[in-house]
């Protein structure tokens, strides 16, 4: 059980509700933002000391039907639900799950055959271990960066250039969805040390993943919309699916263009103009 991390979760997402999220008034006249302790232990069905107890980071492991209680009472996401068990030390860790860096020959092989979609496998840290010729055209060969830097938060915080791939909304909203992934992450995996130097690095070098991090925002990475500024081919519109390897935690990301759209035909030119020119470059 993580007291300290409990106590700071519980706050955070007791302050972002709002007192008519509840069915309270809206013009209640408060000291700070959010709903009071008294309120959510009263949703929960629990005492106010014992609820304050865990706020304080002073309260003993709660049951889970008490953490149960507690995930409704304040709205949780599923990934909340799941981030408020790990931290209370009810969520078991997956005895099957063996990190690695090997990608599996079927894998590779799938990357190769999806010659016209970018792809890419990474790992539990956001490590790119594999990818296609289709993602260095899009979004630069990760081989021609250092194995250290070949890491997505890493890129994304500690690059000055990666903004210049994305919209200003997308890019702030990749960074909040990274963290909030990282955050999951650790959570789960808690003795992780790779995971956690990680982290610790990312604070260090970057005021604005500091200031995401103690936002103590959950949320796993899964399919999602971005818009990427290619320097070539201009404005292409893709979507992302993110699939799943839970046994060796980690994940296949491939970006598609939908069909008759400018994006699949920029998309087109890119698998020419780029693969030429990663061609010319390997010469």
């Amino acid at each position: 059980m993580d007291r300290a991390e409990l106590s700071a979760f519980l706050r955070t997402r007791r302050e972002r509700l709002r007192p008519e999220d509840i069915g309270l008034p809206a013009n209640t006249r408060r000291r700070t933002s959010g709903l009071r302790r008294e309120e959510v232990a009263m949703l929960a069905g629990m005492s106010v000391d014992y609820y304050t107890r865990l706020e304080q980071a002073r309260g003993p492991q709660p049951s889970a039907q008490l953490l149960s209680a507690l995930s409704r009472a304040l709205r949780l996401t599923k990934d909340e639900h799941d981030h408020l068990f790990h931290l209370s030390g009810l969520m078991p860790e997956d005895e099957n799950r063996l990190p690695t860096e090997h990608v599996r020959p079927g894998v590779l092989h799938l990357l190769d055959k999806l010659d016209d979609t970018p792809a890419m496998v990474v790992g539990d840290r956001g490590d790119i271990l594999a990818w296609n010729t289709m993602h260095a055209a899009l979004m630069g060969d990760p081989g021609r960066i250092p194995v250290e830097e070949r890491n997505i938060p890493w890129q994304h915080f500690c690059n000055p250039d990666s903004a210049a791939y994305f919209l200003p909304e997308d890019f702030v909203r990749n960074g909040e969805n990274t963290v909030a992934d990282l955050r999951a992450r650790l959570a789960a995996h808690p003795d992780d040390t790779r995971l956690r130097a990680l982290v610790e690095e990312l604070r260090v070098r970057s005021s604005r993943f500091a200031d995401l991090w103690e936002r103590h925002d959950v949320k796993r990475r899964r399919a999602d919309h971005k818009t990427v500024l290619h320097p070539l081919v201009g404005r292409i519109d893709l979507d992302c699916e993110v699939m799943f390897s839970p046994e060796h935690d980690q994940r296949l990301i491939i970006h598609s263009a939908r069909a008759g759209t400018p994006a699949q035909q920029a998309l087109q030119l890119l698998r020419v103009i780029g693969t030429q020119r990663m061609a010319e470059s390997d010469a």
